[in-house]
């Protein structure tokens, strides 16, 4: 069915501009992003389609990236550019809004919360360094490395100089796990007791180290697996 053909309030923009992009399902939501569908399909009957491939999931539609998303039948780039941009926007957006910087990071979920608009559903594994001060208060947010699919490794050096920048009392290393298991390997437990160990020279306290999955995560604080052979 055409969307003209649908009831004018049952139509995705007039739906939104009388109800508010709340009142919108997902396929909705996309339709409007596509715009137009094809000879064949309306856009919502495309963003249907689109949403049955990845059963349902943001998370897996974000996680066909452009390549696979531009090869889908009446996709193409623009489409494919107009809502990867969408999810880009939305991961800005959780990130600006967080009010975390105004509160003590205390807790390894707070951080979770903190870090999981950054790493949800990358296909890449990426290293972040959180720096607190005394307070325990966001002194800075900087990513270390950007890796592949499994491993990444960071250097002592660049973690010890973003400290000092900081003026950080505390850090905490982030990383995620794109294989959606959050406990460590050996080489995340090597490397943590090498960063504790450089930082403890310099009286700069590591108190964590937490590897995400999207819905789960590890902390290495809570299970005091980094204090193992110290």
């Amino acid at each position: 069915m055409k969307i003209m053909e649908i009831c004018e309030s049952e139509r995705p923009r007039e739906k939104m501009l009388s109800m508010g992009p709340e009142a919108l399902g997902n396929a909705e939501l996309l339709a409007i992003l596509l715009r137009t569908g094809t000879r064949e399909e309306s856009a919502l009957d495309l963003a249907q389609r689109l949403l049955k491939m990845t059963e349902g999931s943001l998370v897996r539609l974000y996680e066909l990236g452009a390549t696979r998303l531009c090869a889908v039948s009446g996709i193409g780039s623009y489409k494919a550019c107009g809502v990867l941009a969408a999810f880009e926007l939305g991961r800005r957006f959780l990130q600006e809004g967080a009010p975390v910087s105004k509160r003590p990071l205390l807790t390894p979920r707070m951080i979770y919360d903190l870090m999981l608009p950054v790493l949800k559903g990358l296909r890449r594994e990426e290293f972040w360094l959180i720096s607190l001060n005394a307070s325990s208060y966001l002194a800075g947010r900087d990513r270390l490395t950007v890796g592949g699919s499994t491993s990444t490794v960071i250097d002592a050096k660049q973690v010890i100089s973003l400290a000092l920048e900081r003026g950080a009392e505390s850090l905490v290393l982030v990383h995620n796990h794109p294989s959606g298991n959050p406990r460590p390997s050996q080489a995340d437990i090597d490397q943590t007791r090498r960063i504790k160990q450089a930082c403890g020279t310099l009286g700069i306290r590591l108190s964590d180290h937490l590897v995400f999955c999207d819905d789960a995560f590890f902390s290495f604080a809570d299970d005091r697996l980094y204090m193992v052979g110290q």
